[in-house]
């Protein structure tokens, strides 16, 4: 009988590879039983040889011929393991190819990586030198604050000595006098000298009626016996400026530039290139006293507005000759 698929009805069909399972399993059994009858042989010939058992079946040649059924045995169980022998040495040759294929491999992902990691960094870097850290706080702070970087609690002379030093193009100032020009002179004539800084000076005339305003300002909660007499101080920063340009030659006089107003001053300003050192003239105290704001940058909201002011008082103010101030003071009419 048939059972459709040509085969006979009663014959079942076995799973692809049973029959080579089947033939394992057989030989391994033969493995095991050869090993079996080779440890029990041993111990046999171990006992019978203490009992005397051995020289009294075969007398003189036992032992060699144990010994030489045992090493058939073994020789025996290598051959039947030959097989199983060569199936390594092909499982070393693939190893030994694919080694190679393998490193190869491993250097080819490596080089990839590395590759994506160049290029990645090539591209962070790149976007991170579009974006300027230091430019962006700069915009920033200059949108929020003005152009306002520090606030001294008084006239920084330090720090102004400090930027006066790396000045390049230009030094102003604005002031009713210079209560500390003993102090500044030697830093103006470096200036001057040695770096070719034009230095433009602002201040009030000693016989303008402003300055007898200022004397009541400062007057106002001071002592008077502390009085500051304002035409005086004028006077005597002029006779400063004066010996200060006697000091420098011919060619560098022309690079220092003293004018008087007669105004009412808003504020007091010492500008050193596109730095700005911004006071008020309070009552009772001294502009370089007051809290000095520093500014950055003369593109900025508060620097527009002070040089804005300093050319309003640079247009209405006189030069002073000073090689003969006192002459040059009084030709100027208020």
């Amino acid at each position: 009988m048939s059972d459709g698929t040509g085969r006979p009805g009663g014959e079942v069909e076995r799973p692809r590879g049973e029959d080579g399972d089947r033939s394992v399993d057989v030989r391994r059994r033969v493995e095991q039983i050869a090993l079996g009858l080779m440890a029990t042989s041993g111990v046999v010939v171990l006992l019978a040889d203490l009992f005397g058992w051995l020289d009294a079946l075969a007398p003189g040649g036992a032992l060699p011929k144990v010994t030489l059924l045992i090493l058939s045995t073994v020789t025996v169980f290598l051959l039947m393991e030959l097989e199983r022998l060569k199936k390594l040495d092909t499982v070393d040759d693939r190893v030994r190819h694919l080694g190679p294929d393998v490193q190869r491999k491993i250097s080819d992902l490596e080089a990839g990586v590395d590759a994506q990691i160049s290029t990645l960094t090539a591209n962070v870097e790149a976007h991170l030198s579009k974006l300027d850290i230091d430019a962006i706080a700069q915009r920033l702070k200059r949108q929020h604050y003005g152009g306002v970087v520090q606030i001294h609690s008084r006239f920084p002379e330090d720090a102004f000595t400090g930027l006066l030093e790396r000045a390049g193009d230009e030094l102003v100032i604005l002031q009713t006098w210079i209560p500390n020009l003993h102090h500044l002179r030697a830093a103006l004539y470096k200036a001057i000298t040695d770096q070719q800084v034009h230095v433009r000076i602002l201040l009030l005339h000693p016989s303008s009626p402003v300055a007898g305003l200022r004397d009541e300002a400062l007057r106002a909660v001071r002592d008077p016996a502390l009085a500051v007499n304002v035409r005086a101080s004028v006077e005597g920063c002029l006779a400063g400026l004066a010996e200060l340009n006697t000091a420098l030659t011919p060619e560098n006089r022309t690079r220092l530039q003293v004018r008087l107003y007669n105004s009412l001053p808003s504020i007091a300003v010492f500008k050193i290139d596109e730095r700005f050192l911004v006071s008020s003239f309070l009552h009772g105290q001294l502009a370089i006293d007051s809290t000095q704001i520093e500014i950055e940058g003369g593109d900025t909201v508060m620097g527009e507005e002070v040089q804005r002011e300093l050319r309003t008082l640079w247009s209405i103010g006189t030069d002073v000759d000073l090689l003969d101030w006192r002459t040059s003071v009084a030709g100027i009419s208020l």
